[in-house]
């Protein structure tokens, strides 16, 4: 966001007037979108609990909730910092309850909150497992829960919104990665919970879809360092977050209308469309098999059918 684009004509803007949540926004992706909603006109609630890359307090974080929203507001924008813990009910219900009790409304929801705790799955521990999951998928689950409660009160009272959820899956969740069982898992769900969402909150006037970007954050930088480091000689950053940032305020406006359902891979200047899960080579006997049956046509089909994408860090 720069300091010279609030003197542009508002409503030439593509979120002019809208209302927008982002969450994990202190920092990396969350940092870029809130940024960039706002350069786009929209009123932002900024979400950070102002933790370590592993979920671990940190110490003097320094509020980076509120440094975003300083900054954008010091653009001519408008913000509210909010640093309760998305994972918890009385925090997700607080996080609506803050953009209602500010400006009114809330039009956009963007889960984007997260943190690693990478280990090979013989080492994983029970509680490295649920903390990810936690963060990741009830963190998207609870603050999306409140947000479609107060558009269908919102529906039914005659005041049908033009409402968006952009929710923030992996390559991870799409294809798996060593070292990351947890991750993966989280980052999975969250693409069945976006398809359940689409589904069930379309007649509310509401549209969700997901996005498994590529980018540098604090979670990537350390995994995938050779990858994520910015280029030396100038060029085009492909691995910068606000790369990503654009499509997900697409996303986030009513310029979207329509477009529901859907999972996109983002990473440099490349946007996919991903295709999920649908039904390929088939075979039916019409009775059961047996088992060895039941093998031989299981190759015979997988001879047919396309060859599945690597694990990430597989080999």
């Amino acid at each position: 966001m720069t300091a010279d684009r609030p003197t542009e004509n508002a409503a030439a803007r593509l979120c002019a007037g809208r209302v927008v949540a982002v969450t994990g926004a202190g920092r990396g992706l969350g940092r870029a979108h809130a940024l960039a909603f706002a350069a786009e006109g929209a009123r932002v609630v900024v979400n950070d609990l102002g933790v370590r890359p592993d979920g671990s307090p940190a110490e003097g974080a320094g509020g980076p909730a509120e440094e975003v929203a300083a900054e954008i507001r010091a653009a001519g924008g408008e913000a509210v910092a909010h640093g309760g813990d998305i994972a918890t009910p009385a925090g997700a219900a607080s996080l609506v309850a803050t953009a209602l009790g500010t400006y009114g409304r809330l039009d956009t929801l963007v889960n984007n909150a997260g943190f690693v705790r990478d280990r090979m799955l013989v080492n994983l521990e029970e509680d490295e497992w649920d903390a990810v999951l936690r963060v990741h998928l009830k963190g998207h689950f609870l603050p999306l829960h409140h947000a479609a409660a107060h558009w269908r009160a919102e529906a039914k009272a005659g005041r049908p919104p033009r409402a968006r959820v952009v929710n923030t899956s992996s390559g991870a969740g799409l294809f798996g990665s060593v070292g990351q069982a947890n991750y993966s898992a989280a980052k999975a769900g969250v693409l069945g919970l976006t398809l359940v969402a689409a589904a069930e909150l379309g007649r509310y006037g509401v549209q969700v879809n997901a996005v498994a970007p590529a980018a540098r954050t604090r979670m990537t930088e350390r995994t995938f360092a050779e990858t994520m480091a910015a280029p030396a000689d100038g060029t085009f950053d492909t691995m910068a977050p606000e790369n990503v940032s654009p499509l997900v305020v697409w996303l986030g406006s009513a310029a979207s209308e329509g477009v529901t359902g859907r999972v996109f891979a983002a990473e440099g200047g490349r946007i996919t469309v991903m295709e999920g899960w649908r039904p390929g080579p088939t075979a039916d006997k019409q009775a059961r098999f047996t088992p060895a049956e039941a093998g031989d046509t299981a190759r015979r089909l997988l001879a047919e059918a396309s060859a599945p994408e690597p694990v990430y860090g597989a080999g």
